[in-house]
Formats: structure tokens, sequence, C-alpha cells
């Protein structure tokens, strides 16, 4: 999982918890049905417009709001490979991570568009607008984080973590 590929959609600053999942379907926490209301009441027909692959691109603050963790696991069931943002809350930075959902830092946000087709090289620091040819550099995530990801979330490290325990 070094390099993400997809298609990207736009949104901008203080995208909050309750504009990912609103909070009316919160009475579940199935990932495939919060899946079917991400997003919906910043983009009514995201769900139905995006593939899975495709990219969030948004401005500053983005998972403001409520600590849920519904946030990130309605984005990664919807099939959202990846969010870029100018900046992240810290709760919902950290909830992104324990759910195995790849953000990342860059300030350049404004210079992609939506629709275009961008790259994230985890190992090389960079995010490439495809479209435009250019390559934006991202700040760098901790290896631990990256390893968070790498297994899927916060869970499934601990249970790797366990599995190398019981065999040493």
């Amino acid at each position: 999982m070094n390099v993400i590929t997809g298609k990207v959609w736009k949104f901008g600053d203080n995208i909050d918890t309750d504009l990912i999942i609103a909070a009316r379907y919160l009475n579940t926490s199935d990932p495939h049905e919060l899946a079917k209301h991400v997003m919906e009441d910043a983009d009514p027909e995201f769900v139905h417009k995006m593939q899975p692959g495709d990219i969030i691109v948004a401005g500053e603050n983005f998972g403001c709001g409520s600590s849920r963790e519904h946030a990130p696991i309605a984005l990664k069931a919807a099939g959202v490979s990846a969010v870029v943002a100018k900046s992240f809350a810290r709760i919902f930075y950290r909830n992104a991570f324990n759910m195995g959902l790849p953000i990342f830092e860059l300030n350049e946000t404004d210079k992609i568009n939506e629709g275009d087709l961008i790259s994230i090289e985890m190992d090389k620091g960079n995010i490439v607008d495809l479209n435009k040819k250019i390559a934006y550099k991202f700040h760098p995530i901790p290896d631990f984080m990256q390893e968070l990801l790498a297994c899927g979330g916060l869970i499934n490290y601990a249970k790797a973590e366990m599995l190398k325990g019981e065999q040493a």
C-alpha cells in the first residue's frame, strides 16, 4: 500500500464529522450501512458518484466536531482510499489511523481540482497530480502510523502483535 491512486472529490474547510456521517445514522455501527450515507449532507449524490479508490481532498480542519469514530469508518467502508487536507482535527486524525484510513496533510490542496487523478507515494512523501504532472510534498507520516495503516488499523495491529508474542 505504498502508492494510492484515485480520482479527486473536493470539499472545503471545516468539514465536520456530522457532514461526514450525520448523527441521524448513528443508530448503527455497521460500516456498510454507514457507507450508504457518507458525505450525504455535504453532497447528497457523493456515494452515487464516487467509485471505490477515490480520494477526498479538502481544506483546513477536516473532521472537526464530535469525536465519533463512525466518520473514518464510514469513509473507509464507502471505498474512499485516502483523505488529503490542509489540516485535520486532532481526534479525527487519530481515529482515522486507528480505523486504517490513510490521511495526509498537504498545504497545496487548493491547487488540486475535483476530477483530477492523483497518486500518493507514501514512501517518497509525494502527492502527484497526474493531470497536471505536478508533485507536492506532504507532511511525513510517523513510522508507527504507517504500520497501523499497513495492518488495516489499530485492532488488526494489536492482533498481529499478539500473534508475534505467541510465536516467540
